[in-house]
Formats: C-alpha cells, sequence, structure tokens
C-alpha cells in the first residue's frame, strides 16, 4: 500500500512548487499561468493556487494588463524586486564606493568615499561606515531593511569574513570586516576578493554571462584576478586560486613602472594610455612593456584553464583598448591557444556589481533552499516608508 504524504511532506512540496515559480520569475519577464505551468511542470490549477499564495506574502505581483488589449487579456505575473534590498561594497585603495540595490539588482543609490592605501585601519572602516550610512539615507533604506552584505577587499579573506593577507592596504591584515559590518546593517555578511567579485560582476551581466570558462584580470595600479570554471566562481582550497601575482616572476608588481617612467613617475596613467592611443612612440613602448609583464602570469593562467575568454577589467579598464592587441600577441608567441579578450562591461565599478551579486547569492539561497519562504509584506511596507 503506498504512504500518503504527511502534512509535513505537503508543506514541504508547496514550498518546492513556490521556488519552481519564484525561479521562473525571476529567470524570465512576467508571465501567464499557462507560461508559469509549462516552465514549471506544475498544473495550471496547482500553479494558480501557488502564485495566489504568493501574492499574498509578498513575493509576486499581477501585472496590470496593456491599455486598448482586446477582450479579457490573461493574467501576467512578476517577481517584487522591491521585495528586499541588499547593499554591495567595494573597499579598495582609493576609494570605498557602496551601492544599494533591490533584488533584481538595479541600483537605488551609490556612495563613494575617496581613501588611500596609506589610510590607517580605523580610519579607513570608519571611511567604509560613513559611505555606506550615506548610501543608506540616500536610497532611503534604514539598516535593518537591508537583507544581505557582500563586500569586497583586496587581499586572501577566510570564509568568517576575515582578511587573512593584505600586502596592499595599510593594517588590513586580520581586520574582520564581517563583524564590523554586521554591527552596522544587522544582516548577514559575506566578505570576497576583489578581484574573484569583479569576475563574478561579468560572469552575472557582463561580457562574460554565456562563457563557462573565463580569466578575469583586475588590472590597474594593483594587478589581480578571478577565475570562473564551468560557470561558478573558483575560490580554491584557501581561496587563493589564482593569485598568480604573488610570483615575483610574474612581474606585476613592477609592471606599472613602466607607465610611470612616462610620466615621469607620476601616476597619471590615463595620460599615457591616451597618449599610446594618438601614436606617441614612447607610450606605446610603455604600454607594450607593460603588457608584456602582464602577460606573463596572464599565460600561465591560460595554459592551465584553457579558458574561453580573457576579460580585462578594473580601473585600467577604460584604457583596454590600446591594451588588447600587445596582449593578444603575447598569448599567441606563449600559448598552445589563444582564447577571446573582451573588454569589461562594468569597468571600475565592476568589484562593487560582483559585490550586489555575492549579497543577492545569499538572498536566493535562502529563498530557494529554506525550509519555508519568508513573507515579503512587512519588507515592502518598510521600503514605502
Amino acid at each position: 500500500m503506498t504512504e500518503q504524504p504527511t502534512g509535513g511532506d505537503l508543506s514541504r512540496l508547496r514550498q518546492l512548487n513556490a521556488v519552481a515559480v519564484m525561479r521562473a520569475l525571476r529567470d524570465d519577464k512576467p508571465l501567464t499561468l499557462t507560461e508559469l505551468a509549462r516552465r514549471t511542470g506544475l498544473s495550471r490549477a496547482s500553479t494558480e493556487d501557488v502564485a495566489r499564495e504568493l501574492i499574498e506574502r509578498g513575493w509576486v505581483a499581477e501585472v496590470e494588463p496593456t491599455v486598448g488589449t482586446v477582450g479579457r487579456p490573461a493574467r501576467r505575473y512578476r517577481f517584487r524586486a522591491d521585495a528586499g534590498r541588499v547593499l554591495g561594497v567595494d573597499i579598495g585603495g582609493h576609494t570605498i564606493r557602496a551601492l544599494v540595490t533591490d533584488l533584481d539588482g538595479e541600483v537605488l543609490h551609490t556612495s563613494t568615499v575617496a581613501v588611500t592605501p596609506q589610510l590607517g585601519r580605523p580610519e579607513r572602516l570608519t571611511a567604509l561606515d560613513r559611505c555606506v550610512i550615506s548610501a543608506l539615507a540616500g536610497a532611503r533604506v534604514t539598516p535593518g531593511q537591508i537583507w544581505s552584505t557582500g563586500v569586497a577587499t583586496t587581499g586572501l579573506v577566510d570564509g568568517t569574513g576575515r582578511v587573512m593577507l593584505s600586502d596592499s592596504l595599510a593594517e588590513w591584515t586580520g581586520v574582520d570586516l564581517a563583524e564590523h559590518l554586521r554591527r552596522l546593517v544587522a544582516a548577514p555578511v559575506r566578505v570576497e576578493n576583489d578581484g574573484k567579485l569583479a569576475a563574478l560582476a561579468e560572469a552575472w551581466r557582463g561580457v562574460a554571462r554565456h562563457a563557462k570558462d573565463v580569466v578575469f584580470l583586475l588590472a590597474g595600479v594593483r594587478t589581480g584576478t578571478g577565475l570562473i570554471i564551468d560557470g561558478k566562481l573558483h575560490r580554491g582550497f584557501g581561496n587563493a586560486a589564482g593569485e598568480i601575482g604573488a610570483l615575483p616572476a610574474a612581474g606585476w608588481l613592477k609592471a606599472p613602472d613602466h607607465l610611470r617612467a612616462w610620466s615621469g613617475g607620476k601616476d597619471e596613467f590615463e595620460d599615457v594610455f591616451q597618449a599610446a592611443r594618438d601614436g606617441d612612440r614612447a607610450a606605446v613602448t610603455a604600454v607594450r612593456r607593460y603588457t608584456r609583464d602582464i602577460a606573463v602570469g596572464v599565460s600561465a593562467l591560460v595554459l592551465t584553464l584553457d579558458p574561453e575568454l580573457v576579460v580585462i577589467g578594473g580601473g585600467f579598464s577604460r584604457s583596454a583598448d590600446v591594451m588588447v592587441q600587445p596582449l593578444r600577441d603575447q598569448l599567441d608567441r606563449w600559448c598552445l591557444r589563444t582564447p577571446e579578450i573582451r573588454i569589461s562591461t562594468f569597468g571600475g565599478e565592476g568589484v562593487a556589481y560582483g559585490a550586489v551579486r555575492l549579497a543577492l547569492e545569499q538572498v536566493e539561497t535562502a529563498l530557494y533552499e529554506g525550509t519555508e519562504l519568508p513573507s515579503a509584506t512587512m519588507a515592502i511596507t518598510a521600503g514605502r516608508k
């Protein structure tokens, strides 16, 4: 005799059905009941029941019919991205940037605070707090309304949100960013390396969104990387995957010196790239020498991973048009197969968008893997105050 589902089994089944509908609406434009049923594999009646429950909980809304539609239009449903807010923070050497977004990653407000690499830990944390508070105020969001926070920082980060090693920011090794920010926003906080999160942003909504294997180059005064393998961010056993710049033979630490030589030791990098674009022979030589040094580490990663794409991002991506060909020339010389080279969609803001994506991943995990889908009604109501 077949066992009948228990109350708990039925509750779990309803949860799974709700998750299926939520996923379908998150991944697509507004859908009719028929389209939802087709995408989820549920019966039309079950789909309608789930949609009704999700509307009551505040997760889904019925879309108003188009004006002028002939006859009775089919009901369409959409995910309510305004149900919650997340925070993405990029703690850089020269700029701290904070983004407040909805659950679709649409930016509601951005705040930036200028800093320097030499700034001490207490001063940098104070600047961080100031930037976050400004972003929340600009988005008209209280700290308690933030559902999740993603944070990007230089250096190696452990699974608890503590910086294990940072040689580019003063007094930064050992700082527990997750604990610090939880005092401010009272929400789950995840912390990750900046190069890795910039790669995540490109895989999410950038030039790498359809690629499975990617080497991302965070090009700037400091050079970093991020690796996408089989469509997922690769961290490695100790969160140090891709940190090939630590190898002195790669030459990444000294690579910007070629650019500084053109400008008399000044960090006027936009000027040297523009001069190279204009055909200045000394500037062209400086850019080629810089790119040659960068290509050593990139080639090692390409030979190891055989990626579909190499993506140039970071602050120098604004000038990547003069870097692509020299980089391709070196990869042609050193690699068995040269992958396609693309310029980042997000540029210097890619790290912050990657932090947003990290925060959204936490929300999605709670929604899709939780034992009970929470109500969004209170969050939506609070967000209107």
